[in-house]
């Protein structure tokens, strides 16, 4: 059996190295390709290409790397001619997954697309393309799995496969001890996994622990880097602000654990943030023209996943952005910032009041508690795998007419159907 995967983002990487290795774990033998990322390798796929590499965002950036992109659907679809896999597994990166998408339905493939985009949130016109391109929809979420359903696809929640990563990662606890035995409060900042998010939203951070440092003088800070390359450029913008603030490369899940609370760009993390039940402020800042798109084709109040799940309506009537000062602030476990402006006095005021004030602090706790115990279940590479494997198994392959017989409803001659025999008339 043999899987082709598309995975273009960091933590798809991560996802489908745990889908991979429930799949061998269940076939041993079986044959993963495509595209990926470093721990999609580690654990066993043959890459054609590290995608990963072109995690690029907005249109402008697309459109500088449409060349590379199309020369790897070519690829693929030339690949799916040749050696025609057993099933396509998608895993979010929508744009180029719809072309794979495309191209293996061209060739008959089943196409999976675990973790879907969550074109829920960004334009549900999109839905088209997933009933027509994509035979089973694996969700993470549990109202995602009910949206699809309700706009005609099929669809089944198998969990977050995040929650399985954090089960199965090994902590640096004497990292963690070190951390924790330093006096001051720690306060971890998560600009993202993205160079792009690390430039535009890194400043803003430190814009706020100026302003934090200023209320709580024993508060400490530090940066967790993904790349070696984006802990350069951290280094080289704290620099600026005469602040020393300490870098580190792969340990976000350490730093979050011996942190009071953190900084973070909006996306995955905010489940790892609710998952070691951490407060945060979230924020995602964006130029002033793509926010005037967003601002069109957003169908949701919050951009945080963990806001969604604690508030549990995915179209309420007001879906106007986060503001801390409306009736309903309350709801959002993490104050969280879309904007193109300088929210740097906003979200330092959140944390302030998390640390000068623990029973606040404490409360915010308990309720993520309360989420974490209803989606925080692990089991997500494991009942996809199963899903996949199961679906596979059952599919019937038509055996093939020998050359020598005829179809019947061919007459044989001159390539011509056979007329219908006439009944005989009922006197």
């Amino acid at each position: 059996m043999t899987l082709f995967f598309s995975v273009g983002e960091p933590s798809g990487d991560v996802h489908g190295a745990n889908l991979i290795r429930a799949l061998r774990t269940r076939i041993p033998e079986i044959e993963v390709v495509g595209y990926g990322g470093p721990e999609m390798a580690a654990a066993g796929c043959k890459l054609h290409e590290e995608l990963t590499r072109l995690a690029v965002m907005w249109f402008l950036r697309v459109i500088l790397n449409i060349h590379k992109f199309l020369l790897l659907a070519s690829r693929a679809d030339r690949y799916f001619r040749h050696h025609k896999p057993d099933a396509v597994v998608l895993i979010d990166y929508p744009g180029f997954n719809w072309w794979i998408a495309r191209r293996a339905k061209v060739h008959k493939i089943p196409v999976f697309y675990y973790t879907p985009p969550q074109i829920w949130a960004w334009g549900s016109w999109r839905i088209k393309k997933m009933r027509r391109l994509v035979d089973h929809v694996l969700a993470a979420l549990p109202f995602e799995a009910r949206w699809f359903k309700d706009q005609g696809c099929n669809a089944t929640f198998v969990g977050h496969p995040f929650f399985d990563e954090m089960r199965r990662q090994d902590f640096d606890q004497e990292f963690i001890d070190r951390l924790k035995k330093e006096p001051g409060p720690l306060v971890t900042i998560l600009p993202g996994s993205r160079t792009q998010e690390v430039e535009h939203n890194l400043e803003y951070f430190l814009r706020s622990a100026e302003r934090i440092r200023g209320a709580v003088p024993s508060v400490r800070f530090a940066v967790a880097a993904f790349k070696p390359h984006q802990a350069a450029l951290a280094r080289d913008m704290i620099a600026k602000t005469g602040m020393e603030i300490p870098v580190f490369t792969r340990k976000t899940a350490e730093l979050i654990d011996a942190a009071d609370c953190c900084l973070a760009v909006s996306g995955s993390v905010s489940l790892e943030l609710l998952y070691q039940t951490k407060p945060a402020v979230i924020l995602y800042w964006i130029p002033r023209y793509a926010y005037w798109v967003q601002e069109r084709f957003k169908r949701v109040k919050y951009i945080t996943l963990v806001n969604l799940l604690a508030t549990d309506e995915l179209y309420p009537a007001d879906i106007t952005p986060y503001d801390p000062n409306s009736p309903d602030a309350y709801r959002a476990v993490f104050p969280e910032y879309l904007t193109w402006e300088d929210r740097s006095e906003q979200i330092a005021r959140h944390v302030v009041g998390w640390l000068l004030h623990p029973a606040e602090r404490n409360r915010l706790v308990d309720r993520l508690k309360e989420i974490k115990r209803r989606v925080g279940h692990g089991g997500a590479s494991r009942k996809a795998a199963q899903y996949i494997l199961n679906t596979l198994r059952q599919r019937k392959t038509p055996i093939p007419r020998p050359h020598f017989l005829p179809d019947p409803s061919w007459t044989g001659i001159g390539g011509r159907p056979a007329r219908p025999k006439r009944r005989p008339k009922v006197a």
